[in-house]
């Protein structure tokens, strides 16, 4: 099985207001030499935090076999919800936290799940902004993104702002 290693980051300016999410994917190939590819792309009105999950869920979906994916994150939103087992406490919650509310962001969680579906993922949570290269990379992807013209809609978002979801 392949394994690849995938940073991802999320950026919005305002939360929300235009945000942007980069990934940088990486693995080493059969010969010995490492292949590596960037993702980012933004959107006109979201949060944060739909940002940190649409990174993984696009990083995932670009893989066209199933890997072995160590995924690392400086959002703790996301790591936690896996490494703390929050994710299973909603699924069986039916998608209610522990307050008994409605679990944020739950069309990119069943996603992410979806994404995660083919391959073997470990999250791992690294400090934002402490210049690590690669999550510096992925912070410029999101950021750059955020900031860009041709931003995209966040459906999911615009569906939950008009209580649609």
């Amino acid at each position: 099985m392949q394994k690849v290693t995938i940073y991802t980051d999320g950026a919005s300016r305002g939360n929300p207001g235009p945000g942007g999410y980069g990934a940088v994917l990486t693995c080493v190939l059969r010969d010995g030499s490492t292949a590596s590819r960037e993702l980012s792309a933004g959107y006109a009105r979201t949060t944060n935090n739909r940002m940190e999950l649409l990174a993984v869920i696009v990083a995932l979906e670009a893989l066209k076999s199933a890997c072995e994916v160590e995924v690392h994150s400086d959002s703790q939103y996301v790591v936690n919800a896996f490494n703390q087992h929050w994710i299973d406490g909603w699924q069986r919650k039916r998608w209610r936290n522990s307050q008994k509310q409605p679990v944020k962001n739950v069309d990119l969680w069943k996603r992410l799940l979806l994404a995660m579906e083919p391959h073997e993922v470990t999250f791992s949570w690294v400090k934002g902004h402490a210049g690590h290269p690669l999550n510096e990379r992925c912070d410029e992807l999101a950021t750059a993104a955020a900031d860009g013209i041709e931003l995209l809609e966040d459906i999911g978002f615009v569906a939950d702002e008009q209580g649609m979801l």
